[in-house]
């Protein structure tokens, strides 16, 4: 029987686990409410109730309390690779993945509702930097492909293969914000991306249903 157990986390980590949700929650308010280059670091402060200095100790970057799940984006097609059972491909690993996320209409996968989406859309800034975490995250594909193959992570069909596999993420993430960005509630997003997504991994699989294996 297994009897392993979590450490409670002690007052002090607890404490500042909820200051730096509250300070996440204030700031998403205000971005969806004023826009997020309208909003200023001090405004964030003030409705959280804490001092300027305590919000950027939290969050470096003004873009860090918008899309505060950036590392579980970055490494969500990696974990995917690297945690698949012995003899399924990386490809058939991530499709499945992104089947689970899809009907799980997990907000990392694109499922962040209208108004969220809608303060990205409108955002220049944190158009840009959802584009640099789709960057990312295919970095990372690759290196756990890489990793995978016994190759460098610089070999070129590493590259091209988590290129492509990334591209079809990047596209259906996409796909997910434009539905709704147009009105459609989630669950209607899903059963058309479900859909969606078959035919787009479908288009990859006589290249890379088999990738790799070992």
């Amino acid at each position: 029987m297994d009897t392993t157990t979590t450490a409670p986390l002690g007052l002090r980590e607890l404490k500042k686990q909820e200051t730096r949700q509250l300070i996440s929650d204030q700031a998403t308010r205000l971005f969806i409410a004023q826009g997020f280059e309208e909003t200023t670091i001090a405004e964030i402060a003030d409705a959280a109730r804490v001092a300027k200095k305590t919000v950027t100790n939290y969050f470096a970057r003004k873009e860090d309390l918008a899309l505060d799940h950036q590392a579980a984006f970055v490494a969500s097609l990696a974990d995917a690779v690297t945690s698949r059972p012995a003899g399924e491909s990386a490809y058939a690993a991530l499709r499945r993945a992104f089947g689970s996320a899809v009907a799980a209409q997990d907000p990392v996968a694109g499922f962040a509702g209208p108004e969220f989406t809608r303060m990205i859309a409108n955002s220049p800034t944190l158009t840009v930097c959802l584009r640099s975490l789709h960057d990312q995250r295919e970095q990372a594909l690759a290196a756990a492909l890489a990793e995978t193959v016994g190759a460098e992570p610089d070999d070129i069909a590493v590259r091209t293969a988590a290129g492509l596999l990334g591209t079809v993420h990047r596209i259906l993430f996409q796909r997910i914000q434009e539905l709704t960005l147009a009105g459609l509630p989630n669950a209607e997003i899903a059963g058309i991306v479900a859909e969606e997504g078959n035919r787009a991994f479908d288009v990859l699989a006589p290249s890379l249903g088999d990738y790799p294996t070992t």
